[in-house]
């Protein structure tokens, strides 16, 4: 007691030196609840309960290093009840040299949400040379829940070795779905998607759509890393251009109170998603049941040491709970 006592002293003198940056979205309401429960952040999402409302946002798979990597998030999601989207499957069409990397539903379990993942050139290729039964396949080979379709169209515009889209993407969305089965998800990959993309979008029956928002891993600046030198300074102005996540969850609301249409009705929110209160905010924002994704953060723990991944999801669940408990948005 003594000594937190005098710790207490000392830092509070030593705070005032401090530039506080203070986050004006919320009020905090110490009164009105008590410290929150354990277990009270479940939510049905993608006709699951997931314990937690975070989803691990598609990364990587296909390289030695991304079996670690992939097999660290699996184990955390069967831990901490979340819900996964797997890196791109292409290499899977190809051949099972890296079938393991991407095989982890022992691993995480049947209760939480698993998606494959592919882009939208392998789902315009397949759709048009009658190729669907091995896209079938392959995620009953996974024992997915369903297909992430990831559309990409500027990072393979830049990407040296980039495919060329013969067909505006939703046409081949809408393609897929009619012929198949499978559920889906929609995400891009660092630039979000604009009002009108995401008015089409909410109309078809999707599982949900993944925001993937400017902000968080851009795809398409790695692309540019990867190019030469020229191509990296002349094309870099395409890279920051953009749809925020706030902005997305902004022009879903008023896509939805204006439209009677919709018949996606959940969100995953991802992209510049720094930490569990940026995921709070808004989620507390969309008028559509949402969840909030990360990549680069769960990337950065998931490499190395699983303790160090365990720890990291444990302090978003203890923020959340918090933030659940006594944060209310400002109007």
């Amino acid at each position: 007691m003594e000594k937190r006592k005098k710790d207490h002293i000392e830092l509070a003198l030593n705070s005032q030196s401090i530039v506080n940056e203070h986050d004006n979205r919320f009020n905090y309401e110490p009164l009105l609840n008590p410290h929150p429960k354990q277990d009270g952040l479940g939510i049905k999402f993608l006709g699951k309960t997931m314990k937690i409302p975070l989803w691990i946002s598609s990364m990587t798979g296909g390289t030695d290093y991304a079996k670690t990597i992939n097999t660290n998030l699996a184990k955390a999601c069967n831990e901490y009840g979340l819900g996964m989207g797997l890196g791109s499957c292409r290499t899977l069409l190809e051949s099972d040299k890296y079938l393991d990397h991407y095989d982890l539903r022992d691993v995480i379990g049947n209760d939480y949400p698993f998606y494959a993942n592919l882009g939208i050139c392998q789902i315009e290729q397949a759709v048009h040379q009658n190729k669907l039964q091995e896209i079938i396949d392959l995620v009953a080979k996974l024992r997915a829940d369903g297909l992430v379709i990831h559309v990409n169209p500027l990072q393979e515009w830049i990407q040296p070795e980039g495919e060329t889209l013969l067909h505006p993407p939703i046409d081949t969305i809408k393609l897929f779905l009619s012929q198949t089965n499978l559920k889906v998800i929609v995400k891009e990959v660092g630039q979000g998607f604009g009002p009108e993309s995401l008015k089409v979008l909410l109309k078809l029956p999707l599982e949900a759509i993944e925001l993937a928002a400017y902000g968080g891993t851009n795809f398409s600046k790695v692309e540019l890393k990867r190019s030469n030198p020229i191509a990296n300074k002349m094309l870099q102005p395409l890279s920051n251009i953009g749809n925020t996540a706030e902005q997305m969850v902004e022009d879903i609301n008023k896509i939805v109170t204006e439209s009677e249409e919709i018949l996606c009705k959940q969100i995953i929110i991802s992209g510049g998603i720094k930490s569990f209160l940026d995921g709070y905010y808004l989620m507390k924002k969309s008028n559509l049941p949402s969840i909030y994704g990360q990549a680069s953060a769960m990337l950065k723990y998931a490499h190395e040491d699983y303790g160090q991944l365990r720890e990291y999801i444990q302090y978003q669940i203890k923020g959340l709970q918090m933030a659940f408990a006594y944060l209310t948005l400002k109007k």
